[in-house]
């Protein structure tokens, strides 16, 4: 089979020829349809503190059909189209038994970023069966609309309340439609891109707002006053001070963006409003499951963030375009 490998130490990504996967005992063989690239796999691959490391399969949006199944699997047979909670748990630490959060898990049995290939053996554990309404786009977007709901869920948004989303990408664009979803009263995006603007307000935003010099007195104009409540989708140096400063008094500030750089702020400038700071990874089965069965009821179809569709051989040229400027929101790689 065909799978993009990462050589490690921000080399270029490369496609390489790899056996075809085994099923062991409770593990599944997916024929991949369609992964999702996150800006994770971008900041990963660049050589920084976090990395995947040397010779690493990677790619965790991602969702197929089941082709072969290992002894021991009872729950999914073969032909059921799946979308994959890529962090494989242990079901039994401290973590797991506590959160639920797979990402947390403190003994994972091995890694479920296996997307970017043609074949993948995982976990029956972690698969959620598709409902029929659902296609193989849709699956591939389970993944990143789980992460903005465990993140905005946090944020325990109470009717009606001010809301203020950090971000156009992906994990912002849906904290936008969770928060909508989750009662919010107005919502503002604000983004440095003007682009973002007509996909924020198709998500469920009531505004945008463009970085600026005047970006203060226009959030306020536009809620209507101070944010309630103020999800950081960016994941950029500079961004949870920004979103201390437009916090209201008591407001909460949810961190959604995994910056991976020192990001200074002022506690003093946080005390003086008496915020509450949240800091958010992962997920649990319990939202991936929600996620898959609810996708098709919201006010907005998830798959307008979809900007293109490539093929495997094409992902390392594409991760090169998107480390500089450029137009794509979520790009999908086709097997």
């Amino acid at each position: 089979m065909k799978a993009a490998i990462y050589p490690g130490h921000g080399k270029p990504v490369t496609i390489e020829s790899l056996p075809d996967p085994e099923p062991g005992p409770g593990d599944v063989i997916i024929k991949i349809a369609r992964c999702g690239i996150c800006g994770t796999d971008i900041s990963f691959t660049k050589g920084g503190m976090f990395d995947f490391g040397e010779n690493a399969q990677f790619g965790h949006e991602y969702a197929g059909e089941i082709v072969a199944n290992g002894s021991g699997v009872s729950r999914l047979k073969i032909g059921d189209r799946v979308a994959v909670l890529p962090s494989v748990a242990c079901g039994t630490c401290s973590s797991c038994k506590s959160h639920g959060n797979n990402v947390l898990c403190q003994a994972s049995p091995g890694s479920g970023m296996l997307g970017f290939a043609e074949y993948a053996k995982i976990s029956e554990s972690v698969l959620t069966r598709l409902p029929q309404t659902l296609s193989m786009a849709d699956g591939a977007l389970v993944e990143p609309m789980t992460i903005s709901l465990y993140g905005t869920k946090f944020a325990r948004i109470q009717p009606g309340e001010r809301v203020l989303v950090l971000g156009g990408g992906a994990v912002a664009l849906y904290a936008i439609y969770w928060a909508r979803r989750l009662g919010a009263g107005r919502i503002v995006a604000m983004s440095r891109s003007e682009r973002r603007k007509a996909m924020s307000l198709e998500m469920g935003a009531d505004a945008f707002v463009p970085f600026g010099d005047s970006e203060h007195g226009e959030v306020i104009e536009a809620l209507g006053g101070s944010p309630d409540v103020v999800l950081e989708g960016v994941g950029a140096e500079g961004m949870m001070m920004k979103a201390i400063s437009h916090a209201g008094q008591f407001a909460r500030v949810i961190s959604l963006g995994f910056c991976t750089s020192p990001d200074p702020l002022i506690p003093g400038v946080a005390s003086f409003k008496c915020l509450s700071i949240q800091f958010i990874v992962g997920y649990s089965m319990k939202e991936f499951i929600y996620v898959a069965e609810q996708m098709d009821k919201g006010h907005v179809d998830p798959k307008a963030i979809i900007t293109n569709d490539i093929p495997l051989v094409d992902l390392p040229r594409m991760m090169e375009i998107l480390r500089g400027p450029n137009e794509e929101t979520k790009v999908h790689v086709c097997m």
